[in-house]
């Protein structure tokens, strides 16, 4: 790693700032600038960019912005400020577009169940609103933890630069593979194109199971880094500059 570079520095303070004014304005900006589901009446289109500067503690703001110090620096290094920006939006935006997706495919599938099981919108948007199913509990098949799952994607905000991290991490593992990374719960150093797919794989099955850690977005992690590859790839082989 070597001395961080004028973008990463402006991009980590201007997280800083949205991280740390609130809490001292004593102003909450999540319905704002977090990303919430399309049909939840807090959602906006810019939310899709401004959900990557909102973090939702310090150990989360901790982590990514060191990681976009740490897997960044060397990337403006190599691209330059315009080229870095570029794609450091574009996998944000297209990370905050793949968990939109997967959690309107989920948010659907609960819905039309609970359609089947001969509740009318109307019913499932009062249970929506009340956060409470009692009434219908004798139509309704799903267990109790798939409601918990569904009143939760249609509330539950998504905020944090993971998902423009995870791509700028992708990245730096096609460019450098061999460099040595390690984590402090796993410290043992691994070359970069191990330890990357290692890292996404684990996203993968947390997000598609019931094992996860936390109340983690892991298909931003995947969606991002998805974005990341294509654009890190495409623009390794096709050598496209920015003027």
């Amino acid at each position: 790693m070597g001395n961080i570079t004028e973008t990463i520095k402006h991009l980590i303070i201007l997280n800083v700032i949205l991280f740390v004014a609130p809490q001292f304005l004593n102003l909450d900006l999540t319905n704002v600038l977090a990303l919430h589901f399309p049909q939840n009446e807090h959602f906006g289109f810019w939310q899709y960019l401004t959900s990557t500067f909102m973090h939702g503690s310090f150990g989360h703001i901790l982590f990514n912005m060191y990681g976009l110090y740490a897997f960044g620096t060397p990337l403006e290094q190599m691209w330059g400020k315009k080229k870095f920006l570029f794609f450091y939006f574009s996998t944000g935006i297209g990370a905050s577009i793949i968990y939109t997706l997967v959690n309107y495919y989920q948010f659907n599938g609960y819905f039309e169940q609970l359609i089947t099981d001969g509740l009318t919108p109307d019913k499932i948007q009062v249970i929506l609103t009340s956060g409470n199913y009692t009434q219908y509990a004798e139509l309704i098949t799903l267990p109790h933890e798939k409601m918990i799952k569904f009143w939760s994607l249609f509330y539950t905000p998504a905020l944090g630069a993971s998902g423009a991290v995870y791509g700028v991490l992708v990245a730096f593992g096609l460019y450098f593979k061999d460099a040595k990374l390690a984590l402090i719960f796993f410290p043992v150093p691994i070359a970069a194109k191990y330890f990357i797919p290692i890292m996404l794989l684990g996203d993968l099955f947390f997000g598609m199971t019931r094992y996860s850690i936390g109340n983690i977005a892991h298909f931003a992690h995947v969606g991002g880094a998805i974005v990341g590859f294509i654009i890190a790839w495409y623009w390794r082989n096709k050598q496209i500059k920015f003027s």
